[in-house]
Formats: structure tokens, C-alpha cells, sequence
């Protein structure tokens, strides 16, 4: 009975993870258009919820990140949507490139989840405070989706990236690094202060209510 009751738990609060991401998602805000490349704040959603469920909620909330980044590569292109779209993929580079955009836009953002997940799970173990280690895995799961997908997009789609922004393929590396410098840093100092304050209040309540059964 108590696994059951877990089990319905832990799907409800893997729904309404799920249900944020599409309201980021149909508002907007989920992934915001800059001129190089769209910010996001879907991974946020994906990082709170593999602390607060594990890695395997980690993996599905990154999963439906993943898909929202396809769809509105897909629907909303800009001069990059060929790294996350593999429908635009395969129309520039055949299969080859599609089976890349759906690593950069799908296994990148699952294994945010499964980064996170685990290196909570580790920190607890070691017994690490909650203020020092919310901002830890914060900062982890940003630069996780950060450093994979632009890492990605340097060695699967450099000639790509290059000709999008006519430039050398030698000056591509500087234009992923200054993506990384500057809304990748942006991101992880935003997942580190909203990760901690959601998830604060959150295990808190997880904390009352297990207290609460064990009363009954």
C-alpha cells in the first residue's frame, strides 16, 4: 500500500513537472529567441524535479524539454533550428544530420536529469548542506545542457554553423564560447538561485508530509 501510494505520488508530481513545462512552453517563456541561439528556462522544471523525484523523473521532464526545443525549431525556425530540428536536419544534411539534431535537442536535455538526479542523490550522501548543495546541482544542470549541446553543435555542426553565420570554420569555437560565457553563465546563476529557493521550500514540505504519515 505504501509503495502504491509512492508510486501515485511520485506520477502526479512527474505530471505537474510536466505541465509547468508546457505552459514555459505555449507562453513563450520557455524558450526565449536571442541572436545567436534561444535561452531557455525549461531546464529549470527538469533540474527540481530530478532533486525532488530522482534521476528517472529527471530523465522524462528532459525528455518533454527536449521535444518542446524540436517543436519549436521545427515550427519557429531561426538560422541555428537545424541543430535542434531534425526535420530542417535532414533537409540540409540528410539522416546523418538528423540523428544529430535529436542528440543535441533530446539526449542533451534527458541527461540534464540524469546528471542532476544522481549528483543530488551523491551530495545527500555525503551530507552536504541544502544551501551549498541546491546551487551545486543548479549550476550542474544548466551547464550540463550549456556544455552538451553547444559542445555538440562544434563537432557535429561546425561547416553547418558557419556557413549560418557566414563565418570561417575557424572562427565557430569563439562564437560557442561566447554562447557559453554569456547566456550559458547567465542560466546556471539563474537555475542556482531559483533552484535553491523553489526546491527549499519544497523538500520542506516533503519533509512535513513524511513526518505526518509516519504519525499515523
Amino acid at each position: 500500500m505504501k509503495n502504491r501510494k509512492h508510486d501515485t505520488r511520485w506520477m502526479v508530481g512527474v505530471a505537474m513537472f510536466v505541465a509547468l513545462q508546457l505552459v514555459l512552453q505555449l507562453t513563450g517563456i520557455g524558450l526565449i529567441p536571442l541572436p545567436l541561439i534561444r535561452a531557455t528556462t525549461l531546464h529549470i522544471p527538469v533540474i527540481v524535479g530530478a532533486v525532488l523525484l530522482g534521476p528517472l523523473a529527471g530523465a522524462i521532464l528532459g525528455t518533454v524539454f527536449g521535444m518542446c526545443s524540436m517543436w519549436t525549431a521545427t515550427t519557429a525556425p531561426t538560422l541555428l533550428s537545424f541543430a535542434f530540428s531534425p526535420v530542417i536536419a535532414a533537409g540540409n544534411t540528410g539522416v546523418a544530420g538528423a540523428v544529430k539534431a535529436v542528440w543535441i535537442a533530446l539526449g542533451c536535455r534527458i541527461l540534464i536529469g540524469v546528471v542532476v538526479g544522481w549528483l543530488w542523490i551523491a551530495l545527500k550522501k555525503v551530507k552536504l548542506n541544502d544551501l551549498i548543495a541546491l546551487p551545486v546541482v543548479g549550476v550542474a544542470g544548466a551547464m550540463t545542457n550549456t556544455g552538451l549541446v553547444m559542445g555538440s553543435i562544434y563537432f557535429l555542426f561546425a561547416p553547418e554553423f558557419a556557413e549560418a553565420k557566414n563565418v570561417g570554420i575557424e572562427a565557430v569555437l569563439g562564437l560557442v564560447m561566447g554562447v557559453v560565457a554569456t547566456s550559458g553563465v547567465a542560466e546556471a546563476i539563474a537555475a542556482a538561485v531559483l533552484v535553491t529557493a523553489v526546491c527549499k521550500v519544497l523538500l520542506r514540505v516533503l519533509d512535513q508530509t513524511a513526518e505526518t504519515e509516519k504519525q499515523k
